[in-house]
């Protein structure tokens, strides 16, 4: 690193010890812990992105969902970032949303997409505070 970098990262460092900010390290070589904002996750029998088959159908499901949804611009960021799951034909929805009638239109692009009694939601409503 040269001296330049040296310097700025002091200073950045310097300023922010200064306003009272501190940042807690982790110890080296230490995953961090986020097992209480993935509790849901972690249970083998719930569907996520990462045991989704590789096969074209649910491919194409899960596309047509997501792009159902990011094409409708009416909804926050955090709607057009709920995950979406497909296996099989049965489309699992995961995340907050802001509100019940976002909620509702998630769950209805879905169905719309995969068919009725094909999605299971678990949207969760998390209002701005």
């Amino acid at each position: 690193m040269n001296i330049n970098k040296s310097i700025g990262m002091f200073l950045v460092v310097s300023c922010l010890l200064g306003t009272g900010l501190a940042f807690a390290q982790e110890p080296a070589g230490a995953a961090p812990d986020n097992t209480t904002v993935n509790q849901r996750d972690r249970n083998a029998a719930e569907p996520t992105a990462d045991r989704q088959k590789d096969n074209r159908s649910d491919r194409e499901i899960t596309q047509q969902v997501r792009k159902a949804i990011m094409n409708d611009k009416a909804l926050s960021t955090y709607a057009h970032n709920v995950k979406v799951v497909t296996q099989n034909g049965q489309v699992t929805l995961k995340g907050p949303v802001r509100s019940d009638d976002e909620k509702r239109a998630i769950e209805t692009k879905a169905a719309e997409v995969a068919g009725e009694g094909k999605v299971t939601s678990e949207l969760d409503i998390k209002s701005k505070n």
